[in-house]
């Protein structure tokens, strides 16, 4: 896999997630205070899950899901910890169907759309499940295009943005930046590891994607869609990003063996549960809080049940220290922010 191919994907997946969750995380303005919230988060939480993904693949040599196996095995660990790569695995096209929906319904507002949300949701599932067969680079580049097309039109059609500001910090911000650090950002799931070839020291894998999505949280913060066009183009976007998560996911299935007709109703089924309009609001919760708890097992898995040694050789820091804080990090901050986030996040319903 080309070296600029995951960079790439990364930057284009984690703004179209970005344009996803950030209604869902109650992210409407330029918020000065959130978007440091986020930059900490980013840096604390994210970038240690971001060498975590890539130590797990390195270690097995294999997709997240079958690597679980082997690293049960090793770490002489029950194999209830395999829970982790299904959740996983199946969170994905559940997190592709977010992306369509909340599309769909965003640009209903700009578009005179002459069908409802559960055929709008539903086709677009179709079309996406149909994309998720072309090759991986063809999929990475309509991405790169749409994600491109998005911003320059945001912009053609001289979108008015709100003033940077500040407002008091809440409980609630929390919960949302570390959503959008971490679930927005696809961090958790292993689909950038399983497409580069791991270096020998993991920062020449990790620091790429890294900026890459920062990046795209950058461009992120100066769009908005208020046009009929930037809308279309968001949602045909969205449609190819659909379709290389659901790829993504496919591989996963294929090289754990699964029977090609199981694999079909593993990938459709998170998909079409989007198409229900009254279940928004609940998936949408549901989706916030179930990617924080597979980030948050991964970090238990790996911080407290792996052994030290194989993680310090997967990912080959070049000073010791490195390697203790993020074991900290992993083992100490990662969990317990993420166990405040969840909790910022149902309560943030009330």
């Amino acid at each position: 896999m080309s070296r600029w191919l995951s960079p790439l994907m990364a930057f284009c997946l984690s703004f179209m997630l970005m344009i996803t969750f950030a209604p869902i995380a109650g992210v409407t303005e330029h918020q000065i205070d959130f978007w440091g919230l986020w930059l900490i988060t980013v840096l604390v939480l994210a970038l240690p899950l971001a060498y975590l993904e890539f130590a797990l693949v390195k270690r097995a040599k294999t997709t997240i899901l079958n690597a679980l196996m082997s690293l049960t095995r090793e770490a002489d660990a029950s194999s209830r910890w395999r829970i982790a790569g299904w959740l996983s695995v199946v969170f994905i096209p559940f997190l592709a169907g977010a992306m369509l929906a909340n599309a769909q319904i965003n640009a209903s507002h700009f578009l005179q759309l002459p069908f409802s949300q559960v055929i709008g949701v539903a086709g677009l599932s179709i079309v996406a499940f149909a994309l998720s067969f072309l090759p991986r680079p063809v999929l990475v580049l309509l991405s790169a295009v749409g994600t491109v097309a998005s911003i320059v039109l945001c912009h053609v059609f001289n979108v008015q943005m709100d003033a940077w500001h500040v407002t008091p910090v809440t409980f609630k911000e929390w919960g949302s930046a570390t959503v959008l650090a971490l679930v927005a950002s696809g961090l958790g799931l292993g689909i950038y590891a399983q497409n580069s070839q791991p270096a020998e020291q993991a920062t020449a894998s990790v620091m790429p994607i890294w900026i890459a999505q920062i990046l795209a949280v950058i461009v992120f913060g100066f769009f908005a869609v208020q046009a009929q066009v930037p809308a279309l183009t968001v949602v045909l976007t969205v449609v190819f990003g659909a379709g290389l998560l659901l790829q993504l996911a496919k591989q996963q299935l294929q090289e754990r063996r699964i029977h090609p007709i199981i694999q079909f109703v593993f990938l459709l089924v998170p998909l079409f549960v989007w198409a229900v309009p009254m279940m928004m609001p609940v998936l949408n919760v549901v989706t916030m809080l179930w990617g924080l708890l597979i980030c948050l097992i991964y970090a238990v898995f790996a911080g407290w049940v792996m052994k030290i040694s194989h993680l310090r050789k997967a990912m080959n820091f070049s000073n010791e220290a490195f390697y203790n804080i993020w074991r900290i990090a992993v083992r100490v901050v990662l969990p317990l922010s993420i166990i405040v986030a969840m909790v910022a996040v149902i309560t943030g319903l009330f």
